[in-house]
């Protein structure tokens, strides 16, 4: 099953996903970062959300200020419920189907904040390899850019899956489940991948619990600061 499929029937059924209109604390701490150590005013900026699902962060982001938010998800179903949300809040978020892993339709140097919350874990190195070089295109110097990964250390849930369903690149496994493949990063390995691209400037591992089939499992995951430094 292809990922726009699998993430279409997500969308329509979850399995995975938890259908909230309540953005994730660890964005909210991100934005307090922001303004108390980058001085950024939630204000007048041009904002991209990768993988907007129902988009409770976008248009959380758009409530903020006269912020220009744009959306990009794979699944039909989740920008169609980020559209009425957003509708029915009466803000403007630009919502689009689209892939993440393929070339963004905008100028460079454009936007002041990117985040990527859960969303690139799917994506083949070739596809990350473009996603990680469009973020930082359209960034614009000294933007910023939030990014929430599967993380590999200390997870034995990960694992497992590596041993038993592994997937056909480095450190990628098979959700048998859902017909995904997803990316796990040890400290080391996401210090090298983005790196290349941006700078660290907090890097941190947490531990969350992940709900599927109404079953919870203990997940780690990457909290992750980055910038655009030339």
């Amino acid at each position: 099953m292809s990922q726009k499929k699998t993430w279409e029937q997500e969308y329509n059924k979850p399995q995975l996903i938890q259908i909230s209109q309540e953005p994730r604390n660890d964005l909210k701490r991100y934005i307090k970062f922001l303004k108390k150590n980058e001085h950024v005013v939630f204000d007048g900026l041009k904002i991209l959300d990768l993988g907007s699902g129902n988009g409770k962060h976008s248009n959380y982001l758009a409530q903020m200020g006269d912020n220009e938010v744009f959306g990009f998800d794979i699944s039909l179903t989740a920008v169609r419920l980020a559209r009425e949300q957003a509708k029915s809040l009466g803000i403007s978020v630009d919502y689009r189907v689209a892939d993440i892993g393929a070339k963004y339709p905008f100028e460079n140097d454009n936007f002041d904040l990117v985040i990527d919350i859960m969303s690139s874990n799917s994506l083949h190195e070739k596809e990350r390899a473009i996603y990680l070089k469009e973020v930082q295109r359209i960034l614009k110097n000294g933007a910023h850019f939030f990014v929430r990964a599967l993380c590999k250390d200390g997870d034995d849930n990960a694992k497992v899956l590596l041993k038993q369903h592994p997937g056909k690149e480095y450190d990628t496994y098979i959700n048998k489940d859902m017909g995904l493949t997803e990316r796990v990063f040890s400290r080391e390995d996401f210090i090298n991948t983005y790196s290349k691209y941006f700078k660290i400037q907090f890097l941190e591992k947490k531990t969350n619990y992940a709900k599927f089939k109404k079953q919870s499992y203990k997940r780690n995951y990457w909290l992750a600061y980055l910038k655009k430094v030339i």
